[in-house]
């Protein structure tokens, strides 16, 4: 019986053990951190998706999307991307190539390389002097 005594002695230990979790949940929040700076999904370069899209904060596509992509975080479309398809979101920067047009509620910003046909409406427009567009751009309101 003293032995069980010394196991209900180690019960109350037992929930020491919840404790022992709190340092791994300390090793959890600096992994945490990193996947804060890196939170948002890729879609690789090679792959290919036919239908629309949506997304939480952040996405960048180097695939390929034959479809709409919607979502109010921001989007990179990379070098070797090709989207077929209407954009809405908040933010995007376009290094590939988009055929629809572009709706973002914060900005847009053509960089080098990219090229665009079809319209923009945004707030705020940057439009690198290597990029291609073609179509027409109208300079709208912040919407909150």
């Amino acid at each position: 019986m003293a032995m069980f005594g010394s196991s209900s002695r180690n019960d109350p230990p037992s929930p020491a053990t919840p404790s022992t979790p709190s340092p791994a949940a300390r090793m959890e929040r600096p992994a945490d951190v990193p996947n804060r700076a890196r939170a948002g999904g890729v879609l690789s370069r090679g792959v290919s998706i036919v239908g629309n899209v949506t997304f939480g904060t952040e996405l960048l596509i180097d695939g390929e999307i034959k479809g709409d992509v919607t979502s109010t975080g921001t989007l990179t479309v990379g070098e070797h991307a090709r989207i077929t398809g209407d954009i809405n979101v908040g933010s995007i920067t376009v290094n590939g190539e988009i055929q629809g047009n572009v709706t973002a509620s914060e900005k847009c910003t053509l960089a080098a390389g990219a090229t665009l046909r079809g319209d923009i409406t945004a707030p705020r427009l940057t439009v690198d002097e290597n990029a291609t567009f073609s179509g027409s751009c109208r300079i709208t309101a912040k919407r909150s």
